[in-house]
């Protein structure tokens, strides 16, 4: 079975220590899931961006990119969904 690394930049190490413990859980419990499946049922490519992808986790929005070659899964930002695409 392949397996994705998961690699957060800046922002979205930042976003999760802000985020609630319980919801924390959630949001690391899909990322989790995403190192097995990259795009799974829900996922939805952003428009505008060549390789951005997003998850809904309730009210948080996970955006990331998946750079295939290198089995790696980039988490660019981690917000709530009313922020999550400014």
């Amino acid at each position: 079975m392949i397996k994705y690394k998961i690699s957060l930049s800046n922002s979205a190490e930042k976003a999760l220590k802000k985020i609630p413990k319980n919801d924390v859980r959630r949001v690391l419990a899909k990322l989790e899931s995403l190192t097995i499946d990259p795009f799974p049922d829900g996922c939805k490519k952003l428009e505008g961006e060549a390789h951005a992808f997003r998850v809904r986790v309730g009210i948080y929005r996970i955006i990331y990119d998946v750079i295939g070659t290198d089995l790696i899964i980039f988490v660019l930002k981690i917000a709530h969904r009313k922020d999550a695409y400014r």
